[in-house]
């Protein structure tokens, strides 16, 4: 079991304590609203939103040391489109590039707006995003036929999405059932095996930054039989690969953040349900059971499964319950008691 015991002296906030070390990885509606068009003006005003709720935590908790992971699928569905678009003028640009773009793209708005909250709070802590790689097997089935599972770019109609498939060749599937615009993109989604650059990332947040890495579910690269790495054209579930960051810099909690307040069983049926407190023998059974869906929060639960196996803490809640769900007041918590 991992050990909660992450000794660090952080001068830029005065805490000479026990750091618990949070992983947080946010949803795409952190950056992008289903119904927004995706401008710069729109993808600030939400990543703003969503600094002020992380700096809220730290105001309320002087003894957490917070790493952020984020997704790209509206934004790498765009520019993917962009160089559809536009591949008669400009050579368009694989998967791995445009991953590679949108990290750079969400890690600046989150740098930005993060150093503008802590300013606005008074709390002196550095803000540090990073390019990052992250290793898949070449053979994965997620390259295979249409076994591509991950969503990316805006939602479509069900009309809208067939179009798509006939002219562009894509694979398309419903991700929300009985939603008008409940149809997406998806794209080869290989399961993480290893961060590249965790080393790092754990020196940087030890040193008492908040680091923002493995974007999009970071950069997906296989490595050759000469031991080199070599980029692919998928997206990696960020969920599925924060999880391996968190494991690899000792992260006492790994918190998803969606769009809903928890991890739900017989989702939009009379008897739904919202999970709270349960253990990784009860969530594998539900995940058996198929209550949660392959594209939206199934990864999420297998994310959290895999840290609370390892001895952490997991949490799937909403944004604005961010704090509530850190002190056991709300959200779906996951833990390695059985």
């Amino acid at each position: 079991a991992k050990s909660n015991k992450n000794l660090r002296y952080s001068l830029s906030r005065n805490v000479t304590s026990r750091v618990m070390k949070v992983l947080i990885a946010l949803g795409g509606n952190a950056i992008k609203q289903g119904h927004e068009k995706g401008s710069k003006e729109e993808q600030m005003r939400n990543v703003e939103v969503t600094c002020d709720h992380i700096v809220r935590i730290l105001k309320n908790r002087s003894d957490v040391q917070i790493l952020l992971t984020h997704g790209n699928g509206p934004q790498s569905g765009n520019l993917a489109l962009q160089q559809d678009i536009a591949k008669g003028s400009i050579p368009p640009q694989p998967l791995d590039i445009v991953g590679a773009m949108t990290q750079g793209q969400i890690g600046y708005m989150f740098q930005n707006c993060l150093q503008n909250a802590l300013r606005r709070q008074n709390i002196s802590t550095s803000v540090i995003s990073m390019i990052n790689q992250v290793l898949v097997d070449a053979n994965d089935r997620e390259f295979e036929g249409e076994n591509a599972s991950k969503p990316v770019g805006n939602f479509l109609t069900e009309e809208e999405a067939m179009a798509m498939r006939q002219e562009k060749g894509w694979i398309v599937k419903q991700v929300k059932p009985g939603e008008l615009r409940g149809w997406r993109r998806t794209v080869p989604s290989p399961d993480p095996i290893r961060n590249m650059e965790a080393d790092t990332i754990r020196a940087l947040s030890d040193s008492g930054a908040i680091v923002i890495a493995s974007g999009g579910g970071g950069i997906p690269v296989v490595q050759t039989p000469e031991g080199l790495l070599q980029g692919v054209e998928a997206v990696i579930d960020k969920d599925l690969a924060g999880q391996r960051l968190a494991q690899a810099v000792g992260a006492d909690v790994l918190m998803i953040l969606t769009d809903v307040e928890g991890a739900m069983i017989n989702f939009r049926t009379p008897q739904q349900q919202l999970l709270r407190d349960i253990t990784v023998d009860q969530a594998e059974q539900y995940m058996r059971d198929g209550q949660f869906l392959a594209g939206s929060m199934g990864p999420k639960v297998k994310a959290c499964l895999r840290h609370a196996q390892q001895g952490g803490t997991a949490i799937i809640t909403s944004l604005d319950r961010a704090c509530e769900a850190l002190a056991g007041e709300a959200g779906t918590r996951i833990t390695p008691l059985n």
